[in-house]
């Protein structure tokens, strides 16, 4: 049997969806949800019943059916339906469409079998409108085989194509947009999509075809007198010259671009330009003025009932990317939900960029097992969406398998990343730290301060705060405090927690050097609240385990054992076998512990 609803066709005898006339994947078991979701959607079904029909003869939970439904969801989404499938708590799930399911029809043809042009534009044009976006593309497509799209059309098509993160194929069609604008005397979305163009070369790697396009963009933009245009070209050049390490350029031409537009009622590019001014604010070290752009550049682009979703997700990822370069993970958690959510609503795929965020939030707060799968889809993405960033891509791969305990495996995604021209810091040196190579780590943290590209400006703070706790290491107590005096001294430079407490996990090591046990216990305390307030719990069990040792060292058993078993219950949530490993590790010194055994216990050292 066949149903229809909406843009889709369920084949049940076939096993098919069919999103316009696409086919969307589906895992069997979801596919069978579906179908028994559709077939009864006269009554709410209990979880109890859906369990038992999709999972026969199957021990299950209701996650298995959690899953499901969200990749359900994920599937009708595609044409704007994934608030069919509703949740009524305490009752179970029930499909709701406003019209009734119907067999579905066949579209109106020419007496040739095909789709009319004008017909498919028409339907095209709505679907864009609502933000339907593989149905946009596949009907703009169905159009453009009659030649029968406008400008306005191609531009309509490249930015579906865009949104379904296959920006490759947006290129030739923005091409044929710019020449029928520019045919047609339409300088402005000439510009525009000559604009758009810079930036998908950009991000491919094409710098110098990107380079010709935006100087093609500025000599439209010259014959105008248009703000947002000029924004938009001012925008794009801050761009390039943060890409060529010219972060004051950068700034400046960011701060033109808002200028240019402000109170001008064009919302979308007021915000994003005031976003990468923020962003190069930080990077030069005006911590609270670049906080306060970002925040400012979130509340227009809010303000704005008609966000454009290209513009948008360069705002959001803007902003995301700021949060992690700074170390700042509660903000990072806080917006890479935020894109997420601003990507469900408008239709897009995730991208490849987004994975890459949000993997490595979720490798610093949440489960390492789903940050390992989103950095592995991440770098399959990145490859076509941005190459510039796999070498980024690959240190969060080290630094998540370096948690998780596979070493080897991460020292060779550090490599990675350093033969792609990245800097594997801090995490390949926290690792050489870890395996009792201080000294290594110590150069290794050094080189990267070196220079003043605009990724070591961004990562300033953090690698200078690993290089305290690593100075500490390795008795060098005074370019520690240095360190620790440059970044305390600084609240309104570095008020990220995670840099605070890397501070004050360094003077506890000194603090131990001195024999200072009572001083080392507050400042690890200190350090293990501040990831505490950020949830930064694969450093949490780092600290309780070193706290832990303190502690069993000074005879402080059930403190010990407090310690001990909260690290435990946190890694394993975490899904890290390295630090479940080291945590079953010290129980078993506690379980036989013997006053005489405390000096062994201190040369194991906290730094682990």
């Amino acid at each position: 049997m066949a149903f229809g609803f909406g843009l889709f066709e369920l084949d049940e005898a076939g096993r098919v969806l069919l999103c316009a006339r696409q086919e969307v994947p589906l895992q069997p078991r979801v596919f069978d949800l579906l179908v028994y979701l559709v077939r009864h959607r006269d009554r709410v079904i209990s979880k109890e019943e859906l369990l038992e029909a999709i999972w026969p003869d199957v021990t299950v939970t209701d996650n298995s059916l959690q899953r499901a439904v969200s990749s359900l969801r994920a599937a009708l989404r595609k044409g704007g339906m994934d608030g069919a499938i509703r949740n009524l708590p305490g009752k179970g799930y029930r499909f709701f469409h406003d019209s009734e399911i119907k067999q579905p029809e066949p579209a109106a043809h020419n007496p040739n079998g095909t789709i009319g042009a004008i017909g498919a534009i028409g339907l095209a044009r709505r679907a864009a409108a609502g933000q339907l976006w593989l149905q946009a593309a596949t009907l703009f497509e169905s159009a453009d085989e009659e030649g029968a799209l406008s400008a306005e059309d191609l531009h309509d098509w490249a930015l579906a194509l865009q949104c379904l993160g296959r920006a490759a194929a947006a290129i030739p069609i923005l091409i044929r947009a710019v020449g029928a604008k520019s045919k047609a005397g339409d300088a402005a979305g000439a510009a525009v999509d000559a604009i758009a163009l810079a930036g998908l070369h950009f991000e491919s790697g094409q710098a110098a075809i990107g380079k010709g396009w935006l100087a093609r963009a500025e000599d439209w933009t010259a014959t105008l007198d248009d703000p947002p245009t000029t924004a938009l070209l001012l925008w794009m050049k801050s761009k390039l010259a943060a890409f060529d390490g010219e972060p004051e350029q950068a700034l400046a031409l960011a701060d033109a671009a808002y200028t240019a537009v402000r109170y001008k009622d064009a919302l979308n590019i007021e915000a994003l330009s005031l976003a990468y001014r923020g962003f190069y604010r930080l990077c030069l070290g005006d911590t609270h003025g670049g906080l306060a752009d970002q925040d400012h550049a979130a509340a227009v682009a809010l303000s704005s009932n008609n966000l454009d979703p290209i513009m948008g997700g360069n705002l959001y990822c803007n902003i995301l990317w700021a949060a992690r370069m700074f170390g700042d993970w509660a903000r990072a958690d806080q917006w890479t939900r935020s894109y997420q959510n601003f990507c469900s609503s408008s239709g897009m795929e995730l991208t490849g960029s987004c994975q890459l965020h949000r993997s490595e939030v979720l490798g610093v707060r949440g489960s390492l097992d789903e940050a390992l799968a989103r950095i592995q889809d991440a770098l399959a993405r990145l490859t076509s969406d941005a190459p510039w960033s796999m070498g980024d891509a690959n240190r969060v791969l080290g630094d998540i398998l370096s948690a998780i305990g596979n070493e080897d495996a991460a020292l060779e995604a550090y490599d990675r990343a350093y033969t792609l021209g990245w800097c594997p810091e801090p995490g390949r040196a926290m690792l050489l730290l870890a395996r009792g190579e201080a000294e290594a780590a110590h150069a290794s943290l050094e080189r990267s301060l070196i220079g003043k590209t605009w990724w070591t400006l961004q990562r300033r703070g953090i690698l200078l705060a690993h290089l305290a706790l690593v100075a500490a290491h390795t008795n060098r107590a005074g370019q520690a405090k240095a360190l620790i005096c440059e970044l305390s001294g600084s609240p309104d430079r570095w008020p990220m927690p995670s840099i605070r407490a890397l501070t004050n996990e360094a003077q506890a090591i000194l603090a131990l050097s001195r024999q200072d046990h009572e001083k080392a216990m507050r400042h690890l305390h200190l350090a293990r609240q501040l990831w505490s307030s950020i949830d930064g719990r694969v450093q949490i069990v780092r600290l309780r385990l070193q706290i832990c040792r303190l502690q069993l060292e000074h005879g402080d058993i059930r403190g010990a054992m407090a310690e001990v078993h909260a690290a435990q219950l946190v890694a394993r949530e975490l899904g890290s076998p390295k630090l479940s490993g080291d945590c079953m590790a010290l129980q078993r010194e506690i379980d036989g512990w013997q006053p005489a055994t405390a000096p062994a216990v201190r040369r194991q050292g906290i730094g682990r």
